[in-house]
């Protein structure tokens, strides 16, 4: 079995026992596919090796970095109109190998091969450059500082520290942040999410079986997709913008509830720029105040929004979409120990696939509410 296969397969076993339920319990289940992920990888195979029988729902979903509350998603809508009654939704991933590098193994190699593929020739490889573009663009449209992505990092850094699952929980301050190393300017080494070997499962169910279940159910009262399809052309705004606010709209509009309900962030970070950009696509504050926002510890432990309280892709790991969804699941349970927030009845979880092509967002509760 694939290393990828073997990882999501022991995430599905431990969501089903810290359900209290058993595999032959499960009637669904919904893969979720990475950027780089082939179906030997990680596909609709992953039930056969696990001995999964009769599943009345079966899919692979693929939208880039949303692809979790994507298949989350999907499984709610399932278990509400009866097409299944359990489903398990799991992203994994197991590409590091000892003694090579993360680049090596995360790294794009590309052959030119028409118009789509010139950036290659330019040597436009990989998430970081291309999140360093747009990062680049925000600078010179509003002028942040180094100092408003180092506020990103830090309070980050901080939630880590009090995560035991978290990769990286030493202290860190802003002289060490603005002296790291360059990834792709004005991209630093704290700016960019680590890797990890690893796999996060959750089941959907509705919230009547819930109830009967070994942990505290915690329910999805709003959701949301935003594609904004923007192109790569003069006077766009690619870089500026992402689906969030079209799906902020939809999710908070269904949950029936207003920005300054929202409790908790979990925002997709795999760079410091997502944040920034997240903050203000959900209106949290202005187009161009994000910097002026994160100042002063507003976003980190004791601050008047807490933001990515696991550490986030940056200090704590990197699973793709599944890391913000697994710590709003934990502090919707209030089981997160230390980092605990006081106020957790409104969490919200976002992803982003792409180059902000793809967003979706999920707002959990530990309070069921009427549909």
């Amino acid at each position: 079995m694939p290393p990828t296969m073997v990882v999501a397969a022991r995430a599905v076993r431990a969501a089903a026992e810290d359900a209290g339920l058993t595999l032959r319990d499960l009637d669904g289940l919904i893969v979720c596919r990475s950027g780089n992920a082939t179906e030997a990888d990680l596909g609709l195979e992953l039930a056969r090796l696990m001995g999964l029988r009769d599943l009345r729902l079966l899919q692979a979903v693929y939208a880039e970095g949303a692809s979790s509350v994507a298949a989350i998603q999907m499984a709610a809508m399932a278990v509400s109109f009866g097409l299944a009654t359990r489903v398990a939704c799991v992203f994994a991933d197991a590409r590091l190998e000892p003694g090579r590098a993360a680049r090596d193994s995360f790294g794009t190699a590309k052959s030119v091969d028409g118009i789509g593929e010139l950036r290659y020739a330019a040597g436009l490889f990989g998430g970081p450059a291309v999140y360093a573009m747009a990062a680049r663009r925000y600078i010179a449209t509003y002028g942040a500082p180094p100092e408003a992505f180092g506020a990103v990092a830090l309070a980050a850094r901080q939630w880590a520290m009090m995560n035991p699952r978290a990769m990286f929980r030493q202290p860190l301050t802003m002289a060490a942040y603005l002296a790291s190393r360059p990834i792709v300017e004005p991209l630093r080494l704290f700016d960019c999410a680590m890797p990890v070997n690893g796999g996060i499962a959750v089941v959907v169910t509705t919230g009547e079986r819930a109830d009967d279940l070994r942990q505290p159910p915690v329910h999805i009262i709003g959701m949301g997709q935003g594609h904004p399809g923007t192109p790569d052309q003069a006077g766009s705004e690619r870089e500026l913008t992402s689906g969030g606010r079209v799906a902020r709209d939809g999710a908070f509009a269904m949950a029936g509830i207003a920005l300054g309900d929202v409790d908790i962030c979990e925002i997709y970070d795999a760079f410091t720029y997502s944040t920034l950009l997240t903050l203000e696509e959900y209106g949290f504050c202005g187009r161009g105040e994000a910097a002026a926002f994160v100042r002063d510890g507003r976003i980190a432990p004791g601050g008047t929004l807490p933001v990515n309280t696991g550490g986030g892709h940056l200090s704590g790991f990197y699973l793709q979409g599944m890391t913000p969804v697994a710590e709003g699941v934990i502090q919707a349970r209030g089981q997160a120990g230390a980092r605990q927030c006081i106020r957790h009845d409104i969490v919200l979880a976002t992803n982003e696939g792409g180059r902000f092509d793809h967003h979706g967002c999920l707002v959990l509760s530990p309070h069921r509410r009427a549909a």
